[in-house]
């Protein structure tokens, strides 16, 4: 896949403390370097800085929360919790599997 850096597109982390979990890219600080939360542990508040190189891209982008960042309209922590939720869910993955970082 296309590493296409967008507002709203869903990662998983391939390196780090949080590897093998699913974030959304919530802001963009260079060609190197995104923030990524996951409505959880990683809050909108105190999003994670992260190097695309650690960054697996997933198909899926949350067109819906990304216009509202765009948009500087509020985005509450449970929505991309429960986004990411069920796409882990639509992946088939077992409820141990669930737990998000």
């Amino acid at each position: 896949m296309e590493k296409t850096v967008e507002l709203g597109r869903v990662v998983r982390a391939n390196a780090g403390r949080e590897k093998g979990h699913l974030f959304l890219i919530v802001g963009i600080i260079s060609e190197d370097y995104v923030l990524i939360a996951d409505g959880d542990k990683r809050k909108l508040s105190a999003p994670k800085k992260k190097k695309l190189r650690h960054l697996d891209f997933k198909p899926e982008v949350m067109a819906g929360i990304a216009n509202k960042i765009l948009e500087e309209k509020k985005v509450f922590d449970a929505e991309i919790k429960s986004a990411l939720y069920a796409l882990k869910q639509s992946e088939g993955q077992t409820k141990g599997d669930l737990e998000l970082v």
